[in-house]
């Protein structure tokens, strides 16, 4: 009997790079951008509450930079957990969303990073145009990381097999002569 389809995407296409069954690295990769990105939204709105705020822009920058190397290192990895995903299914077309968005959010933050690097640099507080991008950009993403959180617990991409996931609610079973030591 031939394996069901929604099993396929629990596999990965390549446990040396996408991680072994059970253990994707994609969402552990993806942790790099979010906290880098959200970081320096947090840097971008103090930069207007301090009275010298060029270290703030300056360390906003970077983050947004940061943030753009993980999401590279991150989209790589979520391509192969992509083609293990049944191509012509819902979870392949909301895989294919969550993929556009954020290959469209990496861009907003490049071009950020961009705008910010022009002419002498950040000084001061950071611009109204660039705080706006960045924060539409993090909404962007919180839109996307719905879809990639649908992805892994609604359709159960590079999660574990039911029976697997079973396995761990089997009581413990010790040996503790008869008594009861819960």
């Amino acid at each position: 009997m031939a394996e069901p389809l929604h099993h396929q995407a629990k596999q990965p296409v390549s446990a040396a790079l996408a991680g072994p069954y059970g253990h994707p690295f994609h969402p552990l990769l993806v942790t790099v951008p979010i906290g880098a990105w959200v970081g320096s939204l947090v840097f971008d709105v103090a930069s207007h509450l301090v009275h010298d705020a060029d270290f703030l822009a300056r360390g906003a920058m970077w983050l947004i930079a940061l943030g753009v190397i993980g999401a590279l290192a991150a989209a790589l990895v979520g391509f192969l957990d992509l083609f293990a995903i049944p191509p012509g299914t819902r979870a392949f077309r909301v895989a294919l969303l969550h993929m556009a968005l954020n290959l469209l959010i990496t861009v907003a933050y490049a071009a950020n990073f961009w705008w910010r690097q022009a002419g002498d640099g950040p000084s001061g507080s950071v611009g109204a145009g660039m705080l706006a991008l960045n924060a539409v950009s993090l909404a962007g993403l919180g839109l996307s990381g719905y879809l990639g959180g649908k992805l892994a617990y609604h359709y159960g991409v590079r999660v574990a097999h039911e029976t697997t996931q079973a396995e761990g609610y089997v009581p413990a079973h010790r040996p503790t002569g008869g008594r009861h030591t819960d």
